[in-house]
């Protein structure tokens, strides 16, 4: 017997197993259990992920691959349409600046809208576009002692000792 083969000698369990579930523009690991999977995309949590879960009344700790094709399609459209199923306050894109809707969006669509929320602040010089363009840090952390990206700037104490003995 191969180590390949499965112990009970089913090798219809392999077959039903779907490997990749394309959710959006992102392929999802069918090998993972829902939740887990759903945290591979960008825009869902863990706690995003059991939302869906439980909207789409999927068992979330179930192989995703493994799902029958209805509850698949209905993990998709939970995802596609989150903020229907999820309070406001879970939404990653509240009041957008330019449509002041809220909404949640995943995937390759968020790093989009992200950097064009950066590139809005530089062009009209906020003090977070401020920091953005010098390279600093913009949440308020601390800078004199972390985020240096040159040398370390500060006393040198080997050339002290050595200037002292001399």
């Amino acid at each position: 017997m191969s180590a390949e083969e499965p112990q009970d000698g089913s090798p219809e369990e392999e077959e039903d197993l779907r490997y990749f579930i394309r959710i959006g523009q992102t392929d999802l690991d069918g090998t993972k259990t829902v939740e887990r999977s759903l945290t591979d995309m960008k825009g869902i949590g863990k706690r995003t992920a059991r939302i869906i879960a439980d909207a789409a009344d999927v068992d979330r700790t179930a192989l995703f691959g493994k799902l029958p094709e209805d509850e698949i399609d209905s993990v998709v459209g939970v995802v596609e349409n989150f903020e229907d199923h999820a309070p406001t306050w879970m939404a990653n894109r509240q009041k957008d600046f330019f449509s002041g809707e809220t909404g949640h969006i995943t995937g390759s669509d968020l790093e989009e809208k992200r950097r064009h929320d950066i590139n809005r602040m530089k062009m009209i010089s906020s003090y977070k576009g401020v920091r953005h363009q010098r390279g600093q840090k913009v949440r308020g952390q601390r800078t004199k002692s972390t985020g240096r990206t040159e040398g370390t700037i500060g006393v040198n104490v080997e050339e002290i000792k050595e200037a002292q003995e001399e």
